[in-house]
């Protein structure tokens, strides 16, 4: 398992990223061309089939192990009133998750997913990123690891999140990792009013101000800017590409754990699907900055995970059709 000692050891990570085996992906492109259908008539679902072969290193990619994971955090810059809910409803989705009654766990089920939550100092938020760094170099690292350890032996993973406050953070690292300001970022995340977008936005331009000499690398940009959550993230798909694991993205706040990685290694999000585009306002772009196309458009902006579980179902599908289909020679059909 990957570990990250040191800000140092993030940066080796981001440098080394392995890339899929372009041979799994050449023998599940000639299988789709055996198929019993017309050529890219399966349209996604063949390149999601694809996909997983080159990361899974096999032509006949499956999903066994199917892991949905949430991490969970507090965040500091509530403070500055950007959220329509007290940070102590974190904690209460948290107990909701165990007991089985949110919407993920309804989800993940349904996706044939295992479902693991993990809650990070909920009792300790972040600093609030408008006085000072969201976490120290120890809090991060930590926060990180505790990502990386969470995939498990999973062979398809699925990330989400819980934290009041974190689409003010998301807003904040992509605007640190790709340009502009809180008002090109920031949206209205749990339903705040037009003055609590605008305290939103105000946030995430005085962040970016206080911070702006320090954003010099992926590591520095996650832990002034982002939340234990959100760095847990980060670790996790670092994690999950070295050893070659597939991953499934949620909305805004989980794709913008890659903002900061993508900036110093553009690489980053090869091995992962955007499960779908979601209602929040900066997602559309982010995904666009990532060169991520969303499996689904369906004005979710939940988080948890919720719309990436759903995305799952898809590629079930896709790799049901890939390894269950006949072949043309198998059925006896005319290829030509």
């Amino acid at each position: 398992m990957i570990r990250f000692s040191s800000p140092g050891d993030v940066a080796g990570a981001l440098a080394t990223l392995p890339p899929p085996d372009e041979a799994a992906r050449a023998a599940a492109a000639a299988r789709q061309a055996q198929l019993t259908k017309p050529p890219g008539s399966l349209g996604r679902l063949e390149e999601i089939a694809v996909f997983l072969a080159g990361w899974q290193g096999t032509a006949r990619p499956r999903i066994e192990r199917g892991c949905a994971v949430v991490f969970a955090g507090n965040h500091g810059v509530v403070a500055q009133g950007v959220s329509a809910f007290p940070a102590g409803v974190t904690a209460q989705m948290v107990a909701n998750f165990a007991a089985g009654g949110a919407a993920i766990n309804a989800l993940a089920q349904a996706a044939g997913l295992t479902l693991a939550v993990v809650p990070l100092d909920l009792d300790t938020p972040t600093a609030d990123f408008t006085l000072a760094p969201a976490m120290t170099e120890a809090e991060c690292l930590a926060a990180m690891n505790a990502g990386a350890a969470a995939i498990g032996d999973a062979d398809l993973l699925v990330l989400g999140e819980m934290g009041i406050g974190n689409s003010t953070a998301a807003a904040a690292l992509a605007a640190a990792s790709f340009g502009g300001d809180g008002a090109d970022w920031a949206g209205r995340g749990t339903g705040v009013d037009d003055a609590g977008l605008a305290r939103k936005a105000q946030a995430v331009t005085a962040a970016l101000a206080l911070h702006r000499h320090h954003l010099d690398t992926a590591f520095e940009i996650l832990r002034r800017l982002g939340g234990r959550e959100i760095a847990a993230i980060a670790g996790a798909v670092i994690a999950a590409r070295h050893a070659r694991v597939p991953v499934v993205l949620d909305g805004f706040i989980c794709t913008s754990a890659l903002a900061p990685l993508a900036r110093f290694a553009p690489a980053i999000a090869a091995h992962c699907l955007a499960g779908h585009c979601s209602a929040e306002s900066g997602h559309v772009r982010l995904l666009d900055r990532l060169g991520l196309a969303p499996l689904l458009r369906l004005e979710l902006r939940l988080g948890e995970g919720s719309g990436a579980a759903l995305a799952v179902q898809v590629i079930r599908a896709a790799l049901a059709a890939h390894n269950r289909m006949a072949t043309f020679a198998e059925a006896g059909v005319s290829a030509a």
